[in-house]
């Protein structure tokens, strides 16, 4: 149902969960529930990763199999977000109705992978968690958008810093916490639920909502035959091909350098992988108030050209530099890593149809994603192969690619679009 039209920055009827606040405060309001609702809702994502370690010797997992805990989530979401582009689900079905319902499905996904005894059983199921988060992330970023016009990027920075801290929340768990890997894992299920509760109770659309859509296939297509959001879309990837390699191993490489360094076999690992991982939250606000000021495109290429020096730089250091120097660059690659994330769905946001936002998005994600599948493979062959500085060196190129993507896109008439006009 498309209802009745509603005056520019008139909350929708029966949507108002804060009517004794201003406009600007509610709005405020509703990005800290929606952030909260995301982190906990994205916790599922890399609960079988922070678990590998125990999980190779119970599963008796090869190197390869220990990638698929993570990969298989990947795919999962990659099919999720398929579905959801060529059945226009965002812009048809309420976005609050699929955001807990999918929370509470990734929920019960990921607590069924907690009852499993063999890979067999695992796998799937850590692919059906994907599946099902590919309702939460996306729904998300649009629904914080139908919120904010001005400081659309510092909104969309902050959830997804949200989710940021939500990935990184298992190795914390782990790290602190004397469980084992079961109980982990129901753990970041039972914080998932409590995600789907909050954005039940406490989530609304904003007072400026995407058009309703009908359902049309073709839309899949057609997005990205728009320059402006293709460009937006190879940044995208290149961000991509970097990111979920980085998050996925990053706990792997620390280990090992805590071990040359003689500190092996305690939590710090594990810590400081929360750390790392965490400090993406801080990168993702200050890029997303860096983009409305000084423009998308360039705060997305100044966050790719860091992280790509941490990324060509941070394995040479393991083995040369003193373990406080390879922790900062570790904090600093963390959070610039994905500082540029949210710049690129803003992009979507302001340059697609806005009848189909919820498509474009979905369409970004999938593709996005299923790059993260190549590296995520590749990193541990060649960390065999040739090191940790070789396996790194891999990521740079996807950080490239998005700078040449994001120059191009500043020179289009459509960068006007961006950010109140400043490209």
């Amino acid at each position: 149902m498309s209802g009745s039209p509603r005056a520019p920055g008139a909350l929708p009827a029966g949507d108002e969960p804060y009517p004794s606040l201003t406009p600007t405060r509610s709005r405020w309001w509703a990005l800290t529930w929606l952030a909260i609702t995301t982190l906990l809702a994205m916790i599922t994502w890399f609960s079988g990763t922070a678990v590998v370690g125990a999980l190779r010797t119970e599963w008796s997992l090869s190197p390869a199999g220990a990638a698929w805990l993570t990969i298989s989530v990947q795919l999962g979401f990659v099919a999720g977000a398929l579905l959801a582009a060529i059945t226009n689900l965002l812009d048809i079905v309420p976005a609050r109705r699929v955001l807990v319902v999918s929370a509470v499905a990734a929920a019960l996904a990921n607590a069924s992978f907690g009852l499993a005894h063999e890979p067999s059983v695992g796998l799937p199921l850590r692919f059906l968690t994907g599946v099902f988060l590919a309702g939460v992330y996306p729904t998300g970023l649009k629904l914080m958008a139908t919120w904010f016009r001005a400081d659309r990027g510092r909104a969309l920075g902050i959830m997804v810093g949200a989710l940021t801290l939500g990935s990184a929340a298992p190795h914390l768990v782990r790290g602190l916490a004397t469980l084992d890997w079961r109980q982990v894992v129901f753990a970041t299920s039972w914080l998932t639920a409590a995600g789907a509760v909050v954005g039940l109770l406490l989530v609304r659309e904003g007072p400026f909502p995407f058009p309703r859509a009908r359902f049309d296939p073709a839309q899949t297509g057609r997005v990205l035959r728009d320059r402006g959001v293709r460009l937006a879309c190879v940044g995208y990837f290149g961000h991509m091909w970097e990111l979920y390699a980085m998050w996925g191993w990053i706990a792997a490489f620390l280990a090992d350098v805590f071990a040359s360094h003689g500190k092996p076999a305690t939590s710090a690992p594990a810590v400081w992988s929360f750390a790392v991982i965490a400090a993406g939250f801080a990168g993702s606000w200050w890029a997303g108030d860096y983009s409305d000021r000084h423009g998308r495109a360039r705060s997305a290429a100044l966050a790719m050209a860091i992280s790509a020096t941490c990324a060509l730089v941070i394995g040479p250091l393991a083995n040369l530099a003193p373990l406080w120097v390879v922790l900062t660059v570790a904090l600093v690659w963390g959070a610039s890593v994905v500082a540029d994330s949210a710049q690129f769905s803003t992009m979507v946001t302001e340059l697609a149809d806005p009848a189909y936002v919820g498509t474009a998005l979905t369409l970004q994600l999938a593709l996005g994603f299923t790059l993260t599948v190549a590296t995520l493979w590749w990193v541990p062959l060649l960390r065999d192969a040739a090191g940790w500085p070789a396996a790194f060196a891999l990521l740079v190129p996807g950080p490239a690619f998005g700078i040449v993507a994001m120059w191009r896109l500043g020179k289009l008439p459509e960068s006007s679009r961006l950010a109140g006009g400043t490209g």
